[in-house]
């Protein structure tokens, strides 16, 4: 697919798609509440039909509406039905690592796969502690892979446990399986992760207690469906924020952005370079102004990149834009997304012309670099996808070529015709 290069003056109000972590968990609580749920804004992208379709597999109801979707809840964990066939998730992390801790607890076994990604990215790392606390799984040559087969009929228990990495998605699969145990789960995490799993318990009328890194969950609670309307995704609208940084003399507003504090480590950044950045907030969601600016390089570590692990590609190249030298450390967990995202901003972004060197846990780029066409790569990760067609934006000669556009489907099907409609 060939890219939108060479603009100026790219102006607009945008309303970017629902939060795809808060889309998938508004599913899964109201597939487990007794009583409706509804939920608007939803995200109807691949990732989040992905979780739609393994909970109707489950024996969930679920009705997808013009401007809603209804759930109509089981009634707690035991409601859930014995699927038919294997659980497949599609490209979505979040859904298999999730539904294992839903499914610890079941009364039968359940087969959980997804496409060649998914079948490459760890799911030991949720499957030890499930298994610490009663649950039987077995991984694909006991290797830590899906598929992922997990034996039912287990009485689970109450554990505390460190979390050895920063996962929201192995302490959210943690707490789930712990609403199914006696007694009272304690998760210490090693950095403070997004909490909408904490948050979503509480609203579904559940009890949970956070201090500090420390998360404190009792068992069998029960669940009332809800009305959910679901912000936009920030993750989403990185790109945007980006894209109003950097193309010369552009202006970007971005409304019913979802945020909330474990998510918002990009505004930070943005900030701390210098970037022209404005936002009127809400309890969590708000309307994000940005205009086009000189950015300073920074270094970016420590306990803020949890809170924004999944922007650290469009950081990138906003840094390859900025004056100076940026560093990016602690970052390991990017080579366990979709792809190894620090191997791949680094070369598909060098491709470009940028001056970035990969390490063994983030990346150091020199700023100031400019831009010209290449024949890139999305390596079927959405999020790179995203990011090489902001960065094409900025090429002045040469065309961009992008393998594997498709995979921007997963979290932002009309991404490209939104590019589209700011020109002019």
């Amino acid at each position: 697919m060939k890219l939108i290069t060479n603009q100026t003056g790219l102006k607009g109000i945008i309303e970017v798609p629902g939060d795809k972590s808060i889309s998938h968990r508004s599913i899964m609580f109201g597939a487990l509440a007794e009583g409706k749920t509804r939920i608007h804004h939803f995200l109807e992208a691949e990732d989040c039909l992905s979780t739609i379709d393994v909970f109707q597999k489950l024996g969930v109801k679920i009705e997808r509406l013009d401007s809603e979707v209804v759930v109509h809840g089981v009634g707690g964990f035991q409601g859930l039905k014995r699927p038919m066939s294997d659980l497949y998730v599609g490209n979505s992390g979040t859904t298999i690592r999730l539904l294992m801790g839903i499914l610890a607890g079941a009364s039968f076994d359940a087969v959980l796969t997804g496409d060649d990604s998914i079948q490459k990215r760890p799911m030991n790392r949720v499957s030890k502690p499930l298994e610490q606390m009663g649950a039987r799984i077995e991984t694909k040559d006991n290797a830590g892979f899906a598929p992922v087969r997990l034996h039912g009929g287990n009485q689970l228990s109450s554990i505390h446990y460190e979390m050895p990495v920063a996962s929201a998605q192995v302490k959210s699969a943690i707490l789930f399986a712990a609403l199914q145990a006696d007694g009272e789960t304690v998760i210490h995490e090693k950095e403070k992760t997004r909490n909408h799993t904490e948050e979503m318990i509480r609203l579904f009328g559940g009890e949970i207690h956070e201090e500090g890194l420390t998360v404190r969950l009792s068992g069998n609670q029960r669940f009332t469906g809800q009305e959910v309307l679901v912000p936009g995704d920030i993750s989403s609208a990185a790109f945007f924020i980006a894209l109003g940084l950097l193309v010369p003399d552009s202006s970007v507003c971005l409304t019913n952005v979802g945020l909330n504090p474990t998510r918002t480590g990009i505004l930070d950044v943005v900030e701390a370079m210098g970037g022209k950045l404005t936002k009127e907030a809400s309890t969590f969601s708000g309307t994000i102004q940005v205009e086009t600016s000189n950015l300073q390089g920074m270094t970016i570590e420590g306990a803020l990149i949890p809170r924004l692990i999944d922007e650290l590609p469009i950081i990138a190249l906003l840094a390859t834009q900025a004056e100076g030298e940026t560093i990016i450390r602690d970052a390991e967990e990017l080579k366990v997304k979709e792809t190894n995202r620090i191997d791949a901003v680094a070369k598909e972004l060098a491709k470009m012309g940028a001056d970035i060197t990969p390490t063994e846990d983030g990346l150091i780029i020199r700023g100031k670099t400019p831009l010209h066409g290449a024949k890139v790569t999305s390596y079927g990760d959405h999020r790179i996808g995203m990011m090489l067609q902001i960065a094409a934006l900025l090429v002045k000669e040469g065309e961009v070529e992008l393998e594997k556009a498709e995979a921007v489907a997963v979290s932002y099907p009309n991404f490209f015709e939104v590019i589209k409609s700011l020109i002019g």
